[in-house]
């Protein structure tokens, strides 16, 4: 099947003085963000979130079959039964599963079972990637770089909520095949991660943590 092709569309070239100004721009504007675990339960307008959902949709994706969907939970009794769900297995995460050392390495976080916050925040936003799509007949469409595609498409939707003034927690409770069950969706989707967002408390306190240095996490050849 032959492809059209047009004219690259929107691309935008800037001066290369211009270029670093932007590139150090951004990196002081995503450098502020934080992973928040207290939240407020102030709204947040949905244009904001289908925005975010928007841009992060732009995403790359192998062979542009975009594997993703996004179930945006904002009813108090939808996000009380995922809270109590996740609770369990992180529970059993917590007291029978996690070996020591892994433990060890959340223990500065101040991470345990307890995940008020799956209430609190006015959104949850639940992130299923698709195995594969279906034909209206029902047909399997087989979909490819599943995984990095939900990938790219997450940060971008982190990044997206970020810059328009909001704070998330990723969350991934082992299983979350509970969350289909809950959200009825179907055996092609299977949940990549809960992304908890909102406005943090004004009180809102993070771990005193620091980011590995450039010179630290790449290398030029």
């Amino acid at each position: 099947m032959s492809s059209t092709f047009i004219p690259l569309p929107d691309f935008r070239e800037y001066p290369p003085e211009e270029m670093k100004k932007r590139a150090a721009d951004f990196y002081e504007e995503i450098k502020r963000r934080r992973t928040v675990r207290d939240f407020s339960g102030r709204q947040v307008p949905i244009e904001v979130i289908k925005n975010a959902i928007k841009a992060a949709g732009t995403a790359p994706n192998g062979a542009n079959l975009q594997p993703w969907h996004f179930v945006v939970v904002s009813d108090p009794d939808v996000k009380k039964k995922i809270r109590a769900e996740a609770e369990k297995t992180e529970k059993a995460f917590y007291h029978e599963k996690a070996p020591d050392e892994w433990l060890e390495a959340l223990d500065h976080l101040g991470t345990d079972e307890h995940k008020p916050y799956l209430e609190t925040a006015p959104y949850l936003i639940v992130i299923f990637s698709k195995k594969y799509g279906l034909t209206e007949n029902g047909e399997k469409i087989q979909h490819y770089y599943v995984k990095e595609s939900v990938g790219i498409a997450t940060g971008m939707l982190i990044t997206a909520l970020h810059h328009s003034g909001l704070a998330t927690l990723t969350h991934t409770p082992n299983p979350m095949k509970f969350l289909n069950e809950i959200l009825d969706r179907p055996t092609n989707e299977r949940a990549y991660l809960i992304l908890v967002t909102g406005y943090p408390v004004e009180d809102a306190k993070v771990p005193e943590i620091t980011k590995k240095s450039l010179e630290e996490i790449a290398t030029f050849v």
